[in-house]
């Protein structure tokens, strides 16, 4: 018998919560096979690796895809992860949407060179990721005790003069409080919920400084004015490698602090920033010119409201957030930042 010649197949996986669809296609674009199957990474593998040894794989990042492309990739399969903004943009005009139609979509866009891919972080930098973003949350859901234990006290004419509720003074204050019986027990829940949540933060940002503390990007922004430990930690672990922007321009429009551009023959307009990419960087970058920070960049800020008043204080906010998050990229990737050096003759001056 003579042997049959493999002709190169793409596959997409159409992942989801409990299934998954798994579409091949060859290099003419026609479907050679689809399956669905229960999440498994052993059945994955198997079915992927009916494309051929070493095939390229088009994965999109919808909830809990790790699991998965670590599967793959520790199959020596070439795999490729979707943006699912990107997706979801080419979806938009879709009449009809299957599973099988999205595995399908996602093979023929990675044969054609056109997937819209997300970078596929290394394991160790993810679990940085989920300490950064653990913290987040847990700042958020602590911020909404605190607004909780305000409101109720408010509804008893009650209003404390300090800003950290859980601090001594704080907690002494709350105290002395004597409110109703079923106010006083809520009082009660919402100052252990308190206590607890600010525990855990302590514990992340304990955990999150020991594991980066040696890390030289982040010793290298701590030198940064306004930029402290937990910022220094988001910048870090959400960039992830630097290199992968090839300009700091590239890095502020994937956090999308970048103003929208239409143009078209002799309409030009440009709009408020896009905010379509990380959140947290973008957050981060706006709360470090907050407060005291790098005279060149409070520069910006100062320009900004000095042209256009006290109402454009948000737009300078955000422009000199842009300009941090530039300075961020030369630190990260050449160690220093020239426009943060005082030159010679103005010393000398």
């Amino acid at each position: 018998m003579g042997s049959a010649i493999f002709e190169k197949q793409w596959v997409g996986v159409d992942l989801h919560l409990h299934r998954s669809v798994i579409s091949r296609i060859d290099d003419r674009g026609e479907l050679v096979e689809w399956v669905r199957i229960d999440n498994d990474p052993k059945a994955l593998v198997k079915e992927v690796r009916k494309a051929g040894r070493r095939a390229q794989v088009a994965v999109e990042a919808t909830y809990g895809w790790c699991w998965a492309v670590d599967a793959l990739q520790a199959a020596k399969f070439e795999v490729h992860l979707a943006h699912p903004y990107g997706m979801k943009k080419m979806r938009k005009t879709k009449r009809v949407k299957t599973d099988q139609a999205d595995a399908y979509e996602l093979a023929n866009l990675l044969r054609l060179g056109s997937l819209p891919e997300a970078w596929i972080a290394p394991v160790e930098l993810r679990e940085l990721r989920e300490l950064v973003r653990h913290r987040h949350r847990l700042v958020k859901a602590s911020t909404s005790v605190k607004s909780g234990i305000r409101g109720l006290l408010a509804k008893h004419g009650v209003r404390l003069e300090v800003s950290h509720l859980e601090g001594p003074t704080g907690l002494a204050l709350l105290d002395t409080l004597e409110l109703p019986e079923l106010s006083a027990t809520r009082l009660a829940s919402q100052q252990r919920l308190m206590l607890l949540l600010a525990n855990e933060i302590d514990a992340v940002v304990a955990e999150l400084d020991k594991r980066l503390r040696n890390h030289v990007g982040y010793r290298n922004l701590l030198q940064i004015t306004g930029i402290g430990p937990t910022l220094a930690a988001v910048f870090v672990v959400e960039i992830g490698d630097i290199n992968r922007f090839p300009t700091a321009q590239a890095l502020t429009c994937w956090a999308g602090l970048t103003p929208r551009h239409y143009e078209s023959d002799k309409a030009v307009r440009r709009g408020q920033i896009s905010k379509e990419g990380c959140a947290l960087v973008r957050w981060a970058a706006v709360e470090a010119v907050q407060r005291p920070c790098e005279p060149t960049v409070a520069a910006v800020k100062e320009r900004i409201l000095a042209r256009r008043g006290r109402p454009a204080r948000n737009i300078a906010k955000v422009a000199a957030g842009r300009r941090m998050l530039e300075v961020v990229y030369y630190v990260l990737r050449d160690g220093h930042a020239r426009c943060l050096q005082i030159p010679e003759d103005a010393t000398a001056a």
